[in-house]
């Protein structure tokens, strides 16, 4: 389901919505919990938000921006260096934490769900596996200090079999946590695609940067 925002001064940005994000709305309606999918989904929203914000900062190009269950997935421009994509990884946290602080101002209501909420997102994103913003953040300074393809590639390999083991462990845990399972499943299908093209996306950015420097 793919849409193009409106033009920015550095270009097109296509939104396209994973067919697993309609899942899980459907599921949430249907449960009778809409309301609480609604604030876990401004949240995320709001955290995707802080790589965008980071992202114009630097003059990077979106190119795509996929809204996932657990909220989204940015595809930056290949002039991004990767000292640049270390801090857009860090941008979705860094307005997870302005987010918490910003709940100490809401209705009294609001503020314990808003701010736990925000704790659970920031614990989770800054789990050092890619491709969570924790993985992104280590795999881009990996590449910045030492832009070789073999540290790169034990990096995924550790993120690879820590996802294949999440997805086991739950397996045995079923159904009480079949959307942590779906999830998992997400994330582990995203690290073996990442796995499979490792040397040709880092030969590549390595040989369009050096013509950007």
């Amino acid at each position: 389901m793919p849409l193009l925002c409106k033009k920015q001064s550095i270009g097109y940005m296509m939104i396209k919505v994973h067919p697993l994000f309609l899942v899980m709305l459907i599921v949430w309606i249907l449960s009778g919990q809409i309301h609480q999918y609604a604030l876990l989904m401004g949240a995320l929203l709001w955290h995707e938000l802080g790589h965008i914000a980071v992202s114009k900062w630097y003059g990077v190009r979106i190119e795509k921006l996929t809204l996932l269950p657990f909220g989204g997935r940015i595809e930056l421009g290949s002039q991004a260096s990767f000292h640049q994509r270390m801090w857009i990884a860090s941008g979705g946290p860094i307005f997870t934490v302005i987010a918490y602080i910003g709940g100490a101002y809401l209705p009294i209501l609001w503020q314990e769900p808003w701010q736990t909420l925000q704790i659970a997102l920031l614990l989770v994103n800054l789990l050092p596996v890619y491709p969570l913003d924790g993985g992104q953040i280590i795999s881009n300074a990996i590449l910045t200090v030492y832009p070789t393809t073999k540290l790169y590639e034990i990096y995924i390999a550790w993120s690879f079999y820590a996802l294949t083991f999440l997805v086991v462990m739950t397996l045995f845990m079923l159904p009480e946590t079949i959307i942590v399972l779906t999830l998992s499943l997400l994330l582990w299908s995203e690290t073996l695609a990442e796995w499979k093209i490792r040397k040709y996306r880092t030969a590549y950015e390595k040989i369009v940067l050096r013509r950007l420097t």
